[in-house]
């Protein structure tokens, strides 16, 4: 076994690898780039090491600020985890040629599966079944309309390079082909540095079904059973469960079978997964399911596999790559249970899943459940990584049981400080195709109007803000009794008005407090009476409202007040800063950048007339492509942004004439 690693990356899977190689007794080096400095995984290693600044490419891509890391520490291993440099083959032949074990698959295994068309003429040799589908070199744009039309809409446009849902676009209509094409070629170029794409028929009703595999370097391949991954929004996952509802043994042993011939045909080693497509239009079928692509890693849901198992993937990928041969044999694995992993991004789903930036005033996992994360209260969520803030794992003894932890767990968790999908995560736990096992990748989108949306605020919790607004929820500290009469008046009630800013509306109330715990809050015409019971210094309240009693989180931030309850977040901005997100508000005549990024493409120019809906301004933000749209018709004043240009959250980058007044109905 090695006695030191060097750890290739950061946050959450950085830190899930220290917790192996510590329990195993290896060394840890971690890299950090200058937004990382104070940074979870730099914290826990052994020893750290400056690569770079924040820029991903000016740091934890630079690979020969790796090796210099490596060099630096007397690190014998290094350990790519996902993303990043983990798939990239001149950076294992790198990593080798300086006396180092590069702690994954080789090089040619890498480059073999890289490239998606490449890879799916191999596995047609090896006797995997494919999509069908185009997977040529020819890349002009008039010759891969044609293919599209011979294949039949819909089609799926795919990097040929990469995964995790970039550079891919359904295309529903022939119109649509060529803008979608383009759109997936430069986002492909900026995440893979490879716009090459292929196009594939895009299944009615498929399903996501991957499978865990793993090699030596003594020729055996086993496979971990599968994952399903059906659970997507803009194709990326968003809860993983394994195994898969519905899997018949015969469909299992067909695929797992399928997997390890993939993993021999390219003389795997190390920790990798094959992913599968599942026509299930006619239920899951042992003839329905085809290859889509190989990721030569460890994957972001391996959790869920070590959940069902009882192994540690990472202690294997360790043994492995120290020549050990694998610890177990086919027939010594077995399903113990079922296990689920829901992602916890900073991201908006009612905004198209937005991610989002921002400090993490406060990070209350749940109890009970494995809670992978690289980050805590008080780190920053930037714009330079991944949005990942953790990934909970429930496992039970069948899928109800596993499904209800998770759901529980989810509930328990109190994220403030920036917008998260944790709300969102738990009502997907709830709906109730999900919930029967009948999912697919389009299941989120056809049920959206009901899981993207926060619940609205009820009158309880509105009236609890109003509270919160006014400094009037914290516990007294002063014995003095006179201090608690804090509406004492000689005559009549002593109204108190506050405005609060909530989902964009500025909403009135009036506060009458009797004392530190009896309060009337009036808003709109309807007076709510409420009487506090408990609140404590961590920001729980127990407020009693007659007809129920309401336990609440209040998580306040400078104007800002997170506030937890009825099972859902709801945030609020006291008046002075309502409105404010940024240099300037968008309305009708402003186009505005809604999160820090680079500017990548400007679609028209000043004097140009544009309709509502047509793409302005194209965006790269937090390994995404955002395509921004006409507010309105009209005609483009100033377009104060070029191409290249970094922006800031705000920033004005496009901006309409005014509308004439007979246009914006105030004429005649």
């Amino acid at each position: 076994m090695f006695k030191k690693i060097l750890i290739a990356n950061r946050g959450e899977i950085a830190c899930r690898i220290i917790r192996t190689a510590r329990r195993l007794g290896v060394a840890t080096v971690a890299v950090y780039s200058d937004a990382d400095r104070r940074a979870l995984h730099v914290e826990l290693a052994d020893e750290a090491y400056r690569i770079g600044p924040a820029e991903a490419a000016r740091s934890y891509l630079d690979i020969q600020a790796i090796l210099a890391a490596c060099k630096a520490s007397g690190a014998e291993a290094v350990h790519p985890g996902y993303g990043f440099l983990s798939e990239n083959p001149a950076f294992v032949e790198t990593v080798e040629a300086a006396g180092l074990v590069f702690i994954g698959p080789s090089a040619t295994a890498i480059r073999a599966m890289g490239l998606k068309d490449a890879a799916k003429a191999l596995m047609e040799g090896a006797g995997v079944p494919v999509v069908p589908g185009y997977h040529g070199e020819e890349q002009d744009g008039t010759f891969l309309t044609r293919q599209a039309e011979a294949i039949g809409y819909p089609v799926l446009i795919k990097a040929r390079a990469g995964g995790g849902g970039k550079g891919m676009r359904k295309v529903e209509r022939p119109r649509d082909f060529a803008a979608a094409l383009a759109s997936a070629a430069r986002e492909s170029e900026a995440s893979f540095g490879d716009g090459r794409v292929l196009v594939e028929k895009y299944m009615a009703k498929p399903r996501h079904i991957e499978v865990q595999v793993f090699g030596d370097n003594h020729g055996n391949v086993v496979h971990l059973f599968e994952r399903d991954c059906s659970a997507q929004r803009r194709h990326q996952k968003v809860i993983e469960e394994a195994p898969a509802p519905g899997m018949s043994a015969e469909m299992r042993a067909a695929m797992g079978a399928a997997a390890v011939r993939a993993a021999q045909a390219i003389g795997y080693s190390g920790a990798g997964t094959v992913e599968f497509i599942a026509d299930v239009s006619e239920g899951l079928r042992a003839d329905r399911f085809f290859f889509m692509e190989m990721n030569t890693r460890l994957q972001v849901e391996h959790p869920v596999t070590e959940a069902i198992t009882g192994l540690d993937l990472v202690e294997w990928q360790l043994r492995v790559a120290a020549g050990e041969p694998l610890p177990k044999r086919q027939e010594d694995l077995a399903i113990d249970g079922w296990a689920f992993e829901a992602r916890i991004y900073a991201e908006n789903p009612a905004r198209d899943f937005l991610p989002a930036t921002g400090r993490l005033v406060r990070f209350d996992t749940p109890e009970g459940v494995r809670v992978d994360s690289g980050v805590r209260a008080g780190d920053e969520i930037t714009a330079f990584y991944d949005p990942m803030i953790a990934k909970v794992i429930a496992h039970g003894p069948d899928r109800t049981a596993a499904l209800g932890r998770l759901a529980a767990a989810l509930a328990q968790c109190r994220i403030a400080g920036v917008t998260t999908n944790t709300g969102f995560l738990g009502r997907l736990c709830r709906e109730p195709h999900f919930a029967a096992a009948d999912v697919d990748t389009g299941l989120i989108g056809r049920e959206a109007a009901a899981l993207l949306p926060n619940p609205p605020a009820g009158p309880r919790v509105l009236a609890l803000a109003a509270i919160a607004a006014l400094d009037l929820l914290e516990p007294a500290i002063d014995p003095d009794p006179w201090s608690r009469l804090i509406g004492f008046r000689l005559w009549g009630q002593g109204w108190q008005v506050v405005f609060v800013e909530h989902e964009g509306e500025t909403l009135e109330f009036r506060v009458a407090p009797s004392d530190r715990r009896r309060f009337e809050v009036e808003s709109g015409g309807k007076r709510l009476g409420l009487t506090i019971l408990r609140s404590e210094g961590e920001g729980t309240v127990l407020a009693d409202f007659g007809d129920r009693v309401v336990e609440a989180v209040v998580v306040r931030d400078g104007r800002a007040i997170t506030l937890f309850a009825e099972g859902a977040s709801h945030l609020f901005h006291t008046e002075e800063t309502a409105g404010l997100h940024g240099e300037e508000e968008a309305g009708g005549d402003v186009v505005a950048a809604p999160m820090p990024g680079l500017v990548r493409l400007v679609a028209v120019a000043a004097g140009a007339a544009v309709t509502k809906g047509d793409p302005l301004v194209t965006m790269e933000a937090m390994k995404m492509e955002l395509v921004l749209t006409a507010p309105r018709d009209g005609v483009v004043e100033a377009v104060p942004v070029a191409p290249g240009d970094q922006v800031s959250e705000g920033a004005v980058l496009l901006r309409l004439a005014a509308e004439e007044p007979e246009q914006a109905g105030l004429g005649n």
